[in-house]
């Protein structure tokens, strides 16, 4: 790596502190516009570097990844788990007295206070780094300096800024006939704060919002229905994985279309009613509330962008992806995360802000491998995968191996009570390279890491069978699909 150059009289004790006004122009190394996980990484980053850094929020510091996201989330969806287990202990040799009834509230009110905790890390983080808060909406002036504005109404501040990183986020898209009112078509914002639970609930869209989502609320007993334009659900995944979760889902009694497009959604009556066209004509569901799961929209509105001549594209922000830049056609001006072109995950947007910051610093290093980029989805069971897909693979005519390891032969599965699932594996018929992997099952999630270092170095598939994995670990399957690319599984 080449050393950090040397920054002469640069003053990076700067107080953090809600700043609406300042006695003349502040003037920064960095500004960057958002808190989120691109944001405040791209911050720390640049503070660590020696530059004199400055961020604008104008809402929770975090962004949607720590208050209307990822964490959040996956709260609600720990306490679906622990009510199924609790309401299940027979299984495990245990007896609950009485009926175990969900509390949603007392849900609700978890998943904030760990929403909050991760708040206060974050603002820990900024004081630490010695970053300067910018509390407000922040607009880029057409000479390139910075307008925040508190939203409580009071004065309005300018700064400078060498260098401004765009790192916005984005908010929840909708269907234009279904525009989101907050209460009976909702996003997963207010899905995430619900005061009671709804008696049914129509689903539309099954990727990783809308299938964890659904999960939930089934698990709590609503009457859910899971809506799919195309013609699996979680489509981004290997098609094995979507059988598998589309048959976990049915058995907990969720209703699941596919192929199937909503036309219409009324509001007009006592019940939501959605129309859905399905390869056997029109059917009319009538529910409580319908969530809105249609994918996101790029915050790049209203913050200057068209007054600089930033060059745009669907809404998303042109950058150097390929060169790891992400620099903007207009000097100065860099954007990472939900407002480009790339993956929309938190964990990208992060290795975008060091990315971006380390170019801004002259530091050389690999520019993100999106071809490497692992994706989560936090149901029951769990997906985790990297790489292509078998449809992709063949799609693009490649030669390869296919290998699956199913969790009903794995001695931790069985013992845990959770063998639904696999591990699949793809390696390419003539290097060995390890093409994708696709896991489907308890905890995967937490194993998925380790394939995507693998593939980052380089390691092929044959690699792995002859790695010692631990015994007993769900990860065990993981070198047993290695093995089966050969014929040589032991034990299935």
């Amino acid at each position: 790596m080449t050393p950090v150059p040397a920054v002469p009289e640069r003053n990076t004790k700067i107080a953090t502190e809600k700043i609406f006004r300042m006695p003349e122009m502040e003037k920064f190394d960095i500004l960057v516009l958002g808190s989120g996980p691109g944001g405040y990484v791209a911050a720390i980053r640049a503070s660590q570097l020696g530059f004199r850094t400055a961020v604008v929020e104008r809402a929770e510091l975090g962004g949607v990844c720590l208050n209307w996201g990822c964490i959040p989330t996956k709260a609600l969806l720990s306490s679906a788990e622990a009510f199924h287990y609790a309401g299940n202990g027979a299984e495990f040799g245990f007896d609950v007295q009485g009926n175990v009834t969900p509390d949603l509230a007392g849900m609700v009110a978890r998943s904030r206070g760990v929403s909050a905790q991760m708040t206060k890390g974050v603002e820990f983080l900024i004081k630490k780094n010695n970053i300067c808060l910018l509390r407000g909406n922040g607009f880029i002036n057409p000479d390139k300096t910075v307008t925040v504005t508190p939203a409580d109404g009071g004065e309005a501040v300018t700064v400078e800024a060498d260098s401004i990183i765009i790192a916005t986020g984005s908010h929840p898209n909708s269907l234009p006939f279904a525009p989101i009112d907050g209460k009976r078509i909702i996003s997963y914002r207010q899905a995430l704060v619900l005061e009671k639970l709804p008696e049914s609930l129509a689903v539309i869209g099954s990727g990783a919002i809308g299938s964890e989502f659904a999960f939930f609320y089934r698990s709590l007993g609503v009457e859910v229905t899971l809506i799919e334009y195309l013609d699996r659900i979680v489509p981004l995944e290997d098609d094995d994985v979507s059988a598998q979760i589309s048959r976990s889902f049915r058995k907990m009694g969720m209703k699941v279309m596919v192929s199937a497009q909503v036309k219409k959604v009324d509001v007009s009556g006592e019940l939501v009613r959605v129309e859905v066209e399905t390869k056997k004509g029109r059917e009319i569901i009538d529910v409580e509330t319908v969530l809105s799961a249609v994918g996101v929209a790029p915050n790049t509105q209203d913050i200057g962008l068209e007054g600089l001549g930033v060059e745009m594209e669907r809404g998303k922000v042109k950058v150097d992806v390929s060169g790891g830049t992400y620099r903007a056609n207009v000097e100065g001006i860099y954007a990472i995360g939900d407002v480009i072109a790339t993956p929309a995950l938190a964990h990208v947007a992060s290795a975008e802000a060091l990315c971006c910051v380390e170019h801004i610093a002259g530091i050389e290093r690999p520019c993100v491998n999106y071809g490497n980029i692992p994706g989560c989805t936090y149901v029951v069971p769990q997906i985790a995968s990297v790489g292509i897909t078998e449809r992709a693979a063949k799609e693009c005519g490649l030669s390869y191996k296919v290998a699956k390891f199913p969790f009903t032969a794995s001695g931790k599965a069985v013992a845990c009570g959770v063998r639904d699932g696999f591990v699949k594996l793809i390696s390419d018929a003539g290097t060995g390279e390890l093409l994708g992997a696709h896991l489907c099952g308890a905890n995967v999630t937490e194993m998925i890491g380790g394939i995507a270092a693998a593939r980052n170095v380089g390691v092929k598939a044959a690699d792995l069978k002859h790695t010692v994995f631990p015994h007993p670990t769900m990860s065990e399957a993981i070198m047993e699909a290695s093995e089966a690319l050969e014929g040589m599984a032991v034990h299935i």
